[in-house]
């Protein structure tokens, strides 16, 4: 089990991550702390492995945190989660070494993808002593393969995969785009439209193909 700490000053936020975690399985909570002076005495303490960081508390700064945690040489995973969306922040983060970045408002489909990404690599590392490059090209482009490599295409992400399909088989609407997943899981038109592609290859869904009268053609998707 993956202990996780949450560093979240808004009480309703903190609800919220704390509802999207417990529908992770494997991780378990070991508490919220909504300032620096109280996440400090859990991570000492409770040691977490993994730390949902809020960038913008009261009279406080996230990154603060993060840069204490690396100068006392704990170990410790970090997902910043904050509206902050600039790029020097990004890569600040990033030079810090956080695993991921969430950018608020986001949806479960994401915050789930980025937990399991980090589940796969976190378990991985735990049960071995040494990786082959391959191995660890995967992780660190974040593409994670099954077990079985005739369930899953090299190249595409299975979290991803199972996200997009997971929403056509809702049928919450009789058709599908591109464009209409995109939105609602927050991904990338392009790469919606790649996995599309596979599962229509793998004959799981069926394509519509509508012409208008002007401009391209638009593809609508529905479950086989």
């Amino acid at each position: 089990m993956i202990g996780v700490m949450i560093v979240e000053d808004d009480p309703m936020v903190m609800e919220i991550n704390s509802k999207f975690l417990k529908r992770v399985e494997g991780f378990s909570l070991y508490k919220g702390v909504s300032n620096l002076e109280e996440a400090k005495k859990v991570m000492v303490s409770k040691k977490p492995d993994l730390i949902l960081l809020d960038v913008y508390l009261p009279n406080e700064n996230g990154m603060d945190f993060l840069k204490w945690i690396r100068s006392q040489g704990l170990d410790a995973d970090i997902i910043l989660i904050t509206a902050d969306k600039s790029i020097e922040r990004i890569q600040q983060a990033f030079r810090y070494g956080v695993v991921d970045y969430l950018i608020k408002p986001f949806r479960f489909e994401r915050f789930k993808e980025a937990l399991l990404q980090y589940k796969d690599r976190f378990d991985s590392f735990k049960n071995s002593e040494v990786i082959e490059q391959k191995d660890l090209d995967r992780y660190l482009s974040g593409q994670i393969a099954t077990q079985n490599e005739e369930d899953f295409t090299k190249g595409f992400n299975k979290y991803t995969y199972h996200a997009i399909w997971e929403k056509i088989e809702e049928g919450g609407e009789e058709y599908y785009t591109a464009e209409k997943l995109a939105e609602m899981l927050q991904i990338a038109r392009v790469t919606v439209r790649r996995y599309l592609e596979l599962m229509e290859k793998e004959e799981k869904i069926y394509k519509l193909v509508e012409y208008g009268k002007v401009g391209r053609p638009q593809h609508k998707y529905r479950k086989a």
